[in-house]
Parts: structure tokens; sequence; C-alpha cells
């Protein structure tokens, strides 16, 4: 198993990223590429998941060991494959979404791409109470509210209303770590946010 890449980070892609280590570029899929933006053509060490199949082998990058491992778990769920656990986990805190996992809030589960209610229970069925011991929460009791104030939701909205502006998913990815950063719970002030990022570019 290839547990990390360290090398020279010499290209961002759409959705992945290439670190050349002794002559050799090793491409990784990222749920965020962009999150290494200021790493690039520095060296980099990325945490990575080798994930094989019979047709396909693929490695997998995450910013830290917290993600992979919510990603090696999420994969073993009836419903999620590896672009699943990628899409939860580009718009998404990892100790929010344990979180919601622990107080078996479906909305939040519902709220990713492609998870729908029957998926939800699943998540929280075969992962509740196995992830707390290895990740780090901030606040496991946090409410439905709690979550608003993080600004996950937010994002999300203001990510479609970029799609829907004609901005292209590539564009709006380059942008979300800056946006990230703001933590603001404002739609509106994230779109606006975005923007001037996105003329800046």
């Amino acid at each position: 198993m290839i547990a990390y890449i360290r090398g020279n980070l010499t290209y961002i892609q759409e959705d992945s990223v290439v670190v050349e280590v002794h002559g050799v570029g090793y491409e990784i899929v990222c749920a965020n590429p962009f999150v290494f933006q200021s790493s690039l053509n520095k060296e980099v060490q990325i945490n990575t998941y080798h994930y094989v199949r019979e047709d396909i082998q693929v490695l997998y990058g995450f910013k830290n060991e917290d993600e992979k491992y919510l990603f090696t778990k999420l994969i073993l769920v009836s419903g999620i494959g590896p672009k699943g656990a990628l899409a939860i986990l580009a718009s998404v805190d990892v100790d929010e979404f344990v979180s919601a996992i622990e107080r078996e809030d479906d909305k939040f589960l519902t709220s990713f791409p492609g998870v729908g209610k029957k998926t939800a229970r699943q998540i929280i069925l075969d992962l509740k109470g196995k992830l707390t011991a290895m990740l780090t929460i901030s606040n496991q009791t946090d409410t439905h509210e709690g979550r608003e104030t993080n600004g996950t939701e937010q994002l999300m909205e203001a990510q479609e209303a970029l799609k829907a502006l004609g901005y292209t998913e590539r564009e709006i990815k380059a942008v979300i770590p800056e946006l990230q950063k703001e933590n603001s719970t404002n739609t509106d002030e994230i779109i606006r946010k975005a923007l001037a990022l996105l003329m800046k570019s």
C-alpha cells in the first residue's frame, strides 16, 4: 500500500495533482486539488490511498490523515464509491461530518451529491461510533444550527449559484480554499467574495 507520496508538485488539474518523484510523475486524484495551489513547484507530501480493482488502479490523495481515514471508511459503505466519497470530502469538514453521523443527522448527510435517505441511513448504520476514536471532533454534540454557523451549506449553495452564472467546476474549485478560510455563513457574501476572486484569476 502506498501511504504517501513525497516529491515536487509539478501540475494541478481539475480533479488531480501530479507529483514528480525521481523522474516519475504520479497522478493523484483529490477531492479539491487546488488546496495544494500554494505548493506548486515545491516539495510536498500527500497522504495517499492506493485503490486497486481488477479493471483500475488509482492513487487518491488527501490533505491529512483524518480525510484519508474517513475516505477509507466511506468506500466500504454500500452505495458509496470513491467518487462519492471524494464528493463528500470536497465540501465538508471531517469533524463536522463525523458529528453528523453521531447525531444521526439525515438531513445533513443527504445534502451531498449522490446521498439519498437510504444511503444516509446506511452511513449511520455502518459508521456510527466507529470514527470518533481515530478522529478529533471539536464538538460532537453540535446541533443542526451549529452546522449553519460552520457555513458548509451556504458554501454549497454559493457553488451552485456560480455554476448557474456560467463558471466551470475547475474555476469554482480553484477559489474554494479561500472561501473556506472566510468561514462566512452568508451565501450572498460568499458569492461576492468568490466573484471577486474569480475576476482576479
